[in-house]
């Protein structure tokens, strides 16, 4: 925003330039580009600074700040299916595990009763398929009833859901015998944290006792202002750097999210990693740098760009008969000390990259 002093300042060069112009007195507004334009006599030209719209293609961006994190799948929170108490944990954070490895062995009182459970289950469905099949014999022979083989099969229909019931929260404890059972790790991995001790009494729904996640699937996510999000999509290149480890990488951007941060203004954008190296870790902060897009980016001084009206984007473009007209345009990406353009321009225009307020008083600067 430009300070009440310097609006003064820039108001009171803006007047003795129209005084000096030999042209027809300029409007007090600035003009959209039907207008004939704006002059400005010689003396007040050297407070302008005039350059051609431009394109740079490949270049990279100015630095984002991001953070090196695990993707979705590849992280597990492993907890407690019952209450129990902890016997033992037999990993520590840094561990590799593979799939289906004992991690930790608790005791709980629901779990024999579960067990039991299954056991009679097995007996009763195993009866019932017994009594279902005699029934079955029974009527081929032409001595049996079909009102008793009807019901002999939905005694082994209850007796199957039962059963598959019963298998199900056995199957949530895991491995064991007894009150005791383990949790086993749902996939190969690096434990993460563990967060219990022996002893410890822990409830079924609670927080995670082990982490695990796979160093092999990792990703690079950092957040964009929502106003330099336009232009940006999926297949973007860039380059990574991790100072943590020193190493750069190529990447490439694989989502970019849908909903903004309500309070901080910022959307989430998600790069994949070419050529992982084993050193990176979840958690350490990265350099991101974007190519521009595949077409070539037209950009200027931010310097150039001003707001009218609250909102609107606007700069001063220079005409063949050198008077200074007004342009709306759209922008995009801005990045050390430049702004992308993504509308309202084409290249080679002449634009006021320093001065602009010059000639619009009643804008602000974009800075």
């Amino acid at each position: 925003m430009t300070s009440t002093p310097a609006r003064w300042a820039l108001a009171l060069v803006m007047s003795a330039a129209l005084m000096a112009c030999s042209e027809k007195p300029l409007p007090t507004k600035a003009s959209e580009t039907k207008t004939p334009g704006l002059s400005l006599a010689e003396g007040a030209m050297k407070f302008l600074e005039v350059e051609a719209a431009g394109t740079r293609r490949g270049a990279l961006s100015g630095l984002i700040p991001g953070r090196v994190e695990f993707r979705p799948q590849a992280y597990a929170a492993i907890g407690a299916p019952v209450s129990a108490r902890v016997l033992s944990i037999e990993v520590r954070p840094g561990d590799v595990v593979r799939k289906g490895a004992s991690l930790m062995v608790l005791q709980g009182g629901e779990v024999a009763g579960l067990r039991s459970s299954l056991t009679q289950a097995e007996a009763k469905a195993a009866a019932a398929e017994d009594l279902l099949k005699r029934q079955n014999e029974m009527l081929k022979k032409g001595v049996g009833l079909e009102v008793e083989r009807f019901e002999a099969e939905t005694r082994a229909r209850e007796a199957r859901a039962e059963l598959e019931h019963a298998r199900s929260a056995v199957a949530m404890i895991g491995g064991g015998s007894g009150d005791r059972f383990s949790l086993s790790a749902p996939s190969a991995g690096v434990v993460i944290a563990v967060k219990a001790s022996v002893g410890a009494v822990v409830a079924s729904g609670g927080e995670a006792l082990i982490e695990i996640g796979d160093p092999s699937k990792l990703w690079v996510v950092a957040e964009l202002p929502e106003s330099e999000v336009a232009g940006l999509a999926v297949g973007r290149q860039g380059e990574i750097r991790v100072p943590g480890v020193d190493a750069r990488f190529e990447a490439v951007v694989e989502g970019v999210g849908k909903v903004v941060d309500g309070e901080r203004r910022r959307l989430p954008i998600y790069l994949t990693l070419k050529g992982a190296s084993p050193k990176l870790t979840p958690g350490m902060l990265a350099e991101i740098r974007l190519t521009d897009a595949t077409e070539a980016a037209l950009s200027l001084p931010i310097t150039a760009v001003l707001i009218k009206d609250g909102s609107r984007r606007i700069v001063y473009i220079q005409n063949a008969e050198g008077k200074f007209e007004a342009r709306t345009v759209r922008t995009g990406l801005s990045r050390e000390g430049r702004v992308s353009i993504l509308e309202g321009l084409t290249a080679g225009e002449k634009v006021v990259v320093r001065g602009a307020l010059l000639l619009d008083a009643e804008a602000e600067q974009l800075l």
